[in-house]
């Protein structure tokens, strides 16, 4: 069994940062994809960021320029620098991972006020 958790989540004003974290632990013997995913409420989960076991990253529109991800190295550990935050990202942020099934954490929330 895999374990996720995250931290770092919290309310911050339009236009501040924040930085996530997310560590795995559990039946892992390599590194793995990571990611973090959100869910706005009454939205679906959508893509935030991921990043490769090589460290290639991939980013969604609304996160490229002001999001960060990144990852200890040699570890399943992933981070989120988010800057320039903006009320529409507002939501749940979930850590992900993938071996032979996908994992997830058990959230974190972000609050953005205007």
């Amino acid at each position: 069994q895999v374990q996720l958790v995250e931290s770092g989540g919290g309310l911050v004003q339009a236009g501040g940062s924040l930085r996530l974290s997310c560590a795995a632990s559990g039946s892992i013997f390599s590194i793995k994809p990571m990611g973090w995913y959100r869910q706005a409420p009454g939205k679906q989960r959508e893509l935030v960021a991921t990043i490769t076991s090589a460290g290639m990253t991939n980013y969604a529109d609304s996160a490229k320029g002001r999001f960060t991800i990144s990852r200890a190295p040699a570890k399943n550990t992933v981070y989120l620098q988010m800057n320039s935050l903006k009320p529409e990202d507002t939501a749940v942020y979930y850590c992900w991972l993938i071996t032979t099934r996908d994992y997830w954490g058990q959230g974190t929330p972000v609050t953005v006020s205007s």
